[in-house]
C-alpha cells in the first residue's frame, strides 16, 4: 500500500512540474490560468495522500480550504479575461 502512495506522489510531481512550465511558457493568459487551476489540484491530492501516510486531519483542512480559494480565484480571472467586473 505504501508503494502505491509514493508512486502516486512521485507521479503527482511530475505532473506539478509540467504544469509549472505551462505556466511559464503558456503562450496565452487562459492556458496560464488552466495550469495554475491544475497546479491547486495537486496540491489539493497531495495533501489527500498526506493525510492518509500522516494520519493527521490537518492536510484535509488544508486541501479544502485551498480547493475553495483556488475555485473562486478561477471564476474571478474568467471575470477579469472576459472583461466583466466582479460586480456584473
Amino acid at each position: 500500500m505504501e508503494i502505491a502512495i509514493f508512486f502516486s506522489l512521485f507521479f503527482l510531481i511530475v505532473a506539478s512540474f509540467m504544469a509549472l512550465i505551462r505556466v511559464i511558457k503558456g503562450p496565452t493568459a487562459p492556458d496560464r490560468i488552466v495550469a495554475i487551476d491544475i497546479l491547486g489540484f495537486i496540491l489539493v491530492n497531495v495533501c489527500a495522500m498526506l493525510t492518509v501516510i500522516t494520519r493527521e486531519d490537518f492536510y484535509m483542512s488544508v486541501a479544502l480550504a485551498w480547493a475553495l480559494l483556488s475555485f473562486i480565484g478561477s471564476i474571478a480571472l474568467a471575470k477579469k479575461l472576459e472583461g466583466k467586473e466582479f460586480d456584473e
